[in-house]
């Protein structure tokens, strides 16, 4: 039987292009699967709950933009973690790892204790900021109540993926969350259609499936080689690798948090709409994300082979593996964005078969796409300059491109033109902007002629 280290992604040596999709491709189905937790949640509830389907459905869907935001946080960090540990890696530096492994996940489970406490305590009023319509308002904080008190788990399996991908290994964490996925469905059905329970049964099989893919790579970190293998007796966080995993994935973090808090502003103004545009917006959310998983696994392939070939000194590789990332992104997003296209009245329909939901829906999905030509292009950039430890400046500028023209829009577009199509088309105006930043950020920078003196030939590769 082949070492673990032996089934590890080689990214310091050999062709990138097609070693890429086999990064990328893992991590964006890991993505899909953990969009189908919430997926799953949604038809479940939009089918077994009879004649209050359509509140239990925007219940769930509320609360996606705020879930996000407090997820999306913490997986920027876990990115940070990804990138310290490949870096170390790509310099050899074995020490480096394992206090980077044993820091995240402390840092992990410690930061989903203090998310979980603190969101108990102030749910009811989160949702109140999200105007969430009356009718709705109560199972809409039954579901947030119970995901919150998940939240450790759910933050250390983010930690967990990191820690494997910054060597690698894409396919463990899919393998994890597959099992944990085909869990949530069963779970779900068990709780809402046989003991006909509501969103608290979706929530608590939500919890539950989270806690057993933790698990799972828990066991495996235990099991796994020498430079990531998890001794129980140095849980503990080291300083130095907490500041440097801060440094680089708290703007990650934020970056992707700008995009949950603008949502939050979208969702608000979807929510005054109606509980239609609602239940439609959500289910159209959870189609659309496939798209944005497929695309955004290139952003995590570029951070993390950058990462390793700069800290080995292999400078060219790093510019290459940009041109490369956004090539062959291109490709799989306009594939994918095809096939849900021609899928997606169809696919509206097993979240909510009312016409004009599916409508609504399939016009929100036109548009979101549209717009992810731009996210494509920010993404990668972004994902490129963090892969250099430049993170801060992709994160201001996304904050300023994304959640200040949306919050603008929303503020002057809408209130002119209150639909649904004039709040979606806040996603091209405002990503549009963000990608020609992050460019002329990336031309201001120029890491890769930066650091082009410490160029090194790659070492042989090991057997």
């Amino acid at each position: 039987m082949r070492s673990a280290e032996s089934k590890r992604l080689d990214m310091l040596h050999g062709p990138i292009w097609s070693k890429l999709p086999q990064f990328a491709l893992p991590v964006a189905a890991t993505a899909i699967l953990e969009q189908l937790f919430n997926a799953s949640d949604i038809a479940v509830v939009g089918n077994f709950t009879g004649a209050d389907k359509t509140i239990a459905v925007a219940a769930v869907g509320a609360n996606s933009a705020l879930i996000a935001l407090i997820v999306n946080l913490f997986i920027g960090i876990a990115l940070g973690a990804n990138v310290v540990i490949a870096n170390a890696v790509g310099r050899g530096d074995r020490e480096a790892v394992q206090k980077a492994v044993h820091t995240s996940i402390v840092f992990s489970l410690l930061g989903g204790i203090v998310v979980a406490v603190l969101g108990e305590l102030a749910a009811a009023a989160l949702l109140r900021t999200l105007h969430v319509p009356d009718d709705v308002f109560p199972q809409a904080l039954l579901y947030l109540r119970i995901y919150l008190m998940g939240m450790p788990v759910i933050l250390l399996y983010n930690f967990e993926a990191a820690i494997f991908r910054s060597v690698g290994e894409t396919r463990v964490p899919l393998v994890a969350l597959a099992m944990s996925g085909v869990l949530n469905v069963l779970l779900n059905l068990f709780f809402v259609a046989v003991l006909h329970m509501t969103v608290n049964g979706v929530a608590i099989a939500t919890v539950m499936a989270n806690a057993f893919s933790s698990a799972l790579l828990f066991r495996r970190l235990l099991r796994s080689g020498k430079d990531i293998r998890l001794e129980p007796r140095n849980l503990r966080m080291d300083g130095r690798s907490l500041w440097i995993i801060l440094r680089i994935g708290l703007p990650a973090g934020l970056q992707s948090a700008v995009f949950a808090i603008s949502n939050i502003v979208i969702q608000s103004a979807i929510n005054s709409l109606g509980k239609v545009v609602m239940a439609a917006s959500s289910a159209a959310c959870n189609i659309e994300v496939f798209a944005y998983d497929v695309m955004n696994s290139y952003n995590q392939a570029c951070t993390t082979f950058v990462g390793q070939n700069y800290g080995a000194g292999q400078i060219r590789r790093c510019r290459k593996t940009l041109y490369l990332c956004l090539i062959e992104d291109a490709v799989s997003l306009g594939a994918t964005v095809a096939l849900v296209l021609l899928t997606g009245r169809f696919l509206l329909s097993i979240f909510n078969n009312d016409p004009q939901v599916i409508a609504l829906g399939y016009d929100r999905l036109k548009i979101v796409f549209f717009a992810y030509i731009f996210s494509l292009l920010y993404e990668v950039m972004s994902g490129y300059l963090r892969g250099f430890g430049i993170s801060l400046v992709p994160a201001a500028l996304t904050a300023l491109g994304v959640c200040g023209i949306r919050i603008a829009w929303i503020h002057f577009a809408f209130p002119q033109h209150p639909t649904l199509q004039t709040i979606m088309t806040s996603y091209p105006v405002s990503l549009s902007a963000t990608a020609l930043m992050i460019f002329i950020a990336l031309l201001c920078y120029r890491p890769a002629r930066k650091h082009a003196a410490m160029e090194r030939e790659p070492a042989p590769a090991g057997k």
